[in-house]
């Protein structure tokens, strides 16, 4: 069950420490706009911007290529690049879209990327990335549900760009935009696997 929560919210009346949320007094509170999963313990942010963090997934686009190293668009404001090495088999050119992890993230100024994977076709959707986990699911139950529907390849960012590639794309992406603009609605899985039932 996920309630809506508002910023020094009350959650529970024992400390548990966990992304967007504080202790004060031995009681655990919420720092965000929010949904709180009791059974998880965790609260998804529903409004701001993208915090990045090392091992996050993200899909970007090459938009500077100079020698070895690529810079990479994830439509953030802190610089992000690939840097190629002597054993490395990837090569890009402007405008190619990727997948990448992040490696490090260098004084707050630089975002290192690693494992570069090109994503060939497709399109490029975006998101607002606090949307971003409701749109993956719990254990990416919604994600899933999405691709199976669909045939559709995705690749989903944490930056909030979503990649969408064969299939019924169309209807992928329908469903994407409705969870982002749903998030805070309970039993949105449900709503959205109705939805495709009733498309497809």
């Amino acid at each position: 069950m996920k309630n809506i929560v508002v910023p020094g919210e009350l959650l529970e009346e024992r400390p548990f420490r966990t992304r967007n949320t504080y202790v004060e007094d031995g009681k655990t509170y919420s720092m965000v706009l929010g949904l709180y999963d009791k059974e998880t313990a965790s609260v998804t942010p529903l409004e701001g911007t993208w915090i990045p963090h090392i091992d996050d997934t993200v899909v970007g686009v090459v938009s500077n290529v100079k020698n070895s190293v690529y810079e990479i668009d994830l439509d953030f404001h802190i610089r992000s690049i690939v840097i190629g090495g002597k054993y490395d088999r990837f090569e890009f050119k402007l405008g190619d879209v990727i997948q990448a992890t992040i490696k490090d993230i260098e004084e707050k100024k630089t975002i290192i990327l690693q494992y570069p994977r090109l994503l060939n076709g497709g399109s490029v959707i975006t998101v607002t990335p606090t949307k971003i986990p409701r749109v993956i699911g719990k254990n990416n139950t919604m994600i899933k549900q999405i691709i199976e529907s669909t045939k559709s390849r995705i690749v989903v960012g944490t930056n909030g760009h979503i990649w969408i590639n064969g299939g019924d794309d169309a209807l992928a992406r329908a469903a994407i935009l409705r969870i982002e603009n749903e998030a805070h609605v309970s039993g949105l899985t449900e709503r959205i696997k109705n939805m495709m039932e009733q498309k497809m």
